[in-house]
């Protein structure tokens, strides 16, 4: 029997065959319980909003949508619940994508139920968190994309990671919008991007395993 102080969590897979064994490694595990189960974006979010969980595990590949369109549905219906991306994919853009619209995690399903089990307990705490081996992919295999940048540039990255706009970082710095808009599109072009809201997903993927400019 659950206790009330046990982890509620939510598992979303659209395998049936999946989803209950993740299931079974977490009912089976101390402290933690399995609040709901779905297989769609809709699904999951008709019973996020009456269940309420804590955590979820999101897979990124469903029938009707992405995990990042459930990310984005339960910051309305059910804004308690912390979600950790659990897909098949390992993809840096995902990576940054579902940091950007507010996941905590992003695991593997190679990975051992321990480590799923583990990484419920420490987003639950509060901790933003990365597959080790994702982050280690990426810090051996990426080049720093900031190497060119300008100070100035710098400081714009740093501040669109902040969630200012042009202006707001014009009022910050002193400078024109104009002059910021240049500065964006040069390290647009020296990091390899196209749009402002990659940058911001940049930062925060970065941000979330220590990076600091």
């Amino acid at each position: 029997m659950a206790d009330d102080a046990d982890i509620r969590t939510m598992i979303i897979d659209d395998h049936e065959v999946v989803r209950r064994g993740i299931a079974e490694v977490v009912d089976r595990t101390d402290g933690l319980t399995v609040a709901a189960e779905a297989g769609s974006v809709s699904e999951a979010v008709r019973r996020a909003e009456l269940v309420q969980p804590e955590v979820a595990l999101v897979d990124l590949r469903l029938p009707d949508g992405t995990g990042i369109d459930i990310i984005e549905r339960f910051a309305e219906v059910s804004p308690g619940t912390k979600c950790i991306v659990l897909t098949s994919f390992d993809d840096d853009s995902a990576v940054q994508e579902a940091l950007r619209v507010g996941a905590k995690a992003y695991l593997l399903k190679s990975v051992r139920g321990s480590e799923i089990t583990d990484n419920i307990r420490a987003v639950a705490a509060g901790r933003t968190l990365l597959d080790e081996r994702t982050i280690d992919r990426r810090r051996i295999d990426n080049d720093d994309p900031t190497a060119a940048l300008t100070p100035s540039e710098r400081k714009v990255l740093e501040l669109i990671g902040d969630g200012l706009s042009n202006r707001e970082i014009g009022e910050r710095l002193g400078v024109a919008e104009k002059t910021v808009k240049n500065h964006i599109t040069s390290l647009l072009s020296k990091m390899g991007l196209q749009r402002r809201t990659q940058v911001a997903a940049w930062v925060a993927s970065q941000r979330a395993v220590g990076w600091k400019s």
